[in-house]
Parts: C-alpha cells; sequence; structure tokens
C-alpha cells in the first residue's frame, strides 16, 4: 500500500494561507469588538439606520456610543473586503475540489448571514436596555452563526497550510468530533445569554449574583445564566470522549485540552469578578481561541485529507 508524502505547497499557496490566517485573526478583533459593543450598551449608537451610521455614510460629532458602534460597522466591512480578496486568491491557487474553495464559499454564504443578522438586532431595536425575548433568540442565533463564520475561516487557512501532524481518523472518532462540536456551539450560544444577563442585570456582590439566579421573581434572562456552567461541563465531557478516541499524541489536541482548561479558569474568574468589560472580553477571546482549536482538530477527523494536494503528494 503506498504511502502519501506531503511535500511543501507552492509560494503562492504559502502567501494566501498567511493571508488567511491574518483575516481570521482580525475577525477575532471584530468579535472581541463586538462584545464592547454589547457590554457599554452602545449597539445603538447608529440609531436605527444599517449600513448608514445615523444617517451619515461618516457620523458628525459623534458620542462614545456612536464611535463605539461605527468602529464595530467599519471593521466588520474591512472584513468583508478582506474576505473577497481571499476568496479570489484561494480559488486562484488551489485546483477544483480542493477544501479550502469550500471552506471560503462556507465563510462568504455565513458572512452574509452574520450582516443580516446584525441589521436585525439594529433595526428591531434589540440593542442597548432592550430585554425582549425575540432579543434572546436572536442573540444566540447571531453569536453560533460567529462562531460557525469563524470555523469556516480557520478551516480556510487551515486547509491551505500544509498539515505537519495528521492525525489518524477512525470511522468511530467522527460521531464523538460532531457531538463535541455542537455542545460546544451549546456552550456559545448559553455563554452569549449569560454575558447579555450580566450586562443588562448586573449585580453589585456575588452573593446577590446568585440569589437572583434562584429567585423567582428575577428576569428570566437571568434564571437562564445556570445554563452556560451546566453546558460547559457537558460540552467537556463531550470534548473529553472525543480526545479518549483520538490520544493527545497530536499538538493540536494538547492545545484544545491547554486551551480548555484556561477557559474554565478565566469563567470562574470571570464570575468572582462579576463580569467586568474587560474580563468578558478576555473570556471570549479564550473561548475564539478554544473554538478555533477544536473546530480544527475535528475537521481531522471529520473530513480527513483527500485529494487537496493531488499535485503535491506522491
Amino acid at each position: 500500500m503506498a504511502t502519501a508524502t506531503v511535500v511543501a505547497p507552492a509560494k503562492n499557496t504559502r502567501a494566501v494561507a498567511r493571508f488567511a490566517w491574518v483575516t481570521l485573526c482580525f475577525f477575532i478583533l471584530v468579535v472581541l469588538w463586538g462584545a464592547v459593543v454589547r457590554a457599554t450598551g452602545s449597539g445603538g449608537g447608529c440609531g436605527s439606520n444599517w449600513p448608514l451610521c445615523n444617517g451619515d455614510f461618516v457620523p458628525h460629532h459623534p458620542r462614545l456610543a456612536t464611535v463605539i458602534e461605527f468602529t464595530h460597522r467599519s471593521t466588520s466591512g474591512i472584513c468583508t473586503a478582506l474576505l473577497v480578496v481571499l476568496g479570489i486568491f484561494t480559488f486562484r491557487v488551489t485546483p477544483r475540489g480542493h477544501r479550502a474553495r469550500n471552506a471560503v464559499l462556507w465563510a462568504a454564504f455565513l458572512l452574509v448571514t452574520e450582516a443580516l443578522l446584525g441589521a436585525m438586532l439594529v433595526l428591531r431595536h434589540w440593542v442597548e436596555a432592550n430585554i425582549s425575548t425575540g432579543r434572546d433568540i436572536a442573540q444566540c442565533i447571531h453569536l453560533t452563526n460567529t462562531m460557525l463564520f469563524m470555523a469556516a475561516l480557520a478551516l480556510t487557512a487551515f486547509y491551505l497550510t500544509p498539515d505537519t501532524h495528521p492525525v489518524a481518523s477512525l470511522r468511530s472518532s467522527r460521531p464523538a468530533a460532531v457531538i463535541a462540536i455542537v455542545a460546544t456551539l451549546f456552550i456559545a450560544a448559553t455563554g452569549s445569554l449569560a454575558a447579555l444577563a450580566d450586562t443588562l442585570f448586573p449585580s453589585p456582590s456575588l452573593a446577590a449574583a446568585f440569589a437572583s439566579d434562584m429567585s423567582s421573581a428575577s428576569p428570566i434572562l437571568v434564571r437562564m445564566r445556570w445554563m452556560h456552567p451546566a453546558m460547559a461541563i457537558i460540552g467537556t465531557v463531550c470534548v473529553l470522549l472525543m480526545l479518549r478516541v483520538t490520544g493527545l499524541r497530536s499538538p493540536l489536541a494538547r492545545i484544545v485540552v491547554s486551551l480548555l482548561g484556561a477557559q474554565f479558569v478565566l469563567g470562574i474568574a470571570d464570575v468572582l469578578l462579576l463580569a467586568p468589560i474587560w474580563m468578558q472580553v478576555l473570556h471570549l477571546l479564550g473561548a475564539d481561541l478554544y473554538w478555533i482549536a477544536l473546530t480544527l482538530l475535528a475537521a481531522k477527523l471529520i473530513w480527513p485529507a483527500t485529494n487537496d494536494h493531488a499535485s503535491q503528494v506522491a
């Protein structure tokens, strides 16, 4: 049985791969700034106009909330331009059927839905101090879409980069990988609700926060905060089961374990510190890095390499 040897990709492929990783890093910054928008109640900083800001392309004499929201919209626009360039060059340097092409097309689709969901939040006034059920649902959907878009970007960069640490994909490992990914998306969705509750209903002390979680008089959003840590435990079990199948021989698997442990530390710190904005952003950054690493590891199990680099395999 012949063995495949992966040869270093062409120079232009390496350049596009680096550009893809840069695009991903920039999008992470956009996501983190989006958390600042939510945590500071600046989602209505541009009024009920979209994509214009208070009816103008560039706002005049803006207040702080306007600057924060306009910065988020502007960086989102830059991210769109980066993705267009990435898509063009990905198709230029890869053959038909390459997984990077599929990933970047998914990224383009999810970017469109990301923009539409953001527009819906603004146009429906589901921003600032709005406590409607519609906002809660939209928040979950928006965050899930963000995570999927981030995953598609990460996979685009990953598939453009030669895999120097392949992981054996067993048929039995694929269901475990799928379950781990789905469970982690639920962690993210419930986390978005917990963060929204911390923003809309801040607690003066840790004791008051726990009391409000258990009080029937508290808003439903506050009483749902327990779902995030509960889902985090369930999701961790699912990920550990996946790792039990794959083992920790892969550097990527060890990164997943390290980031998972860091997330628990950051999550506990977030609760103990009563979720200050800087801690929310740091916790979200850890979540994004963990999600990317988990996505890449799961992708190795679910979609093992086939003939992406047919011209580079002997």
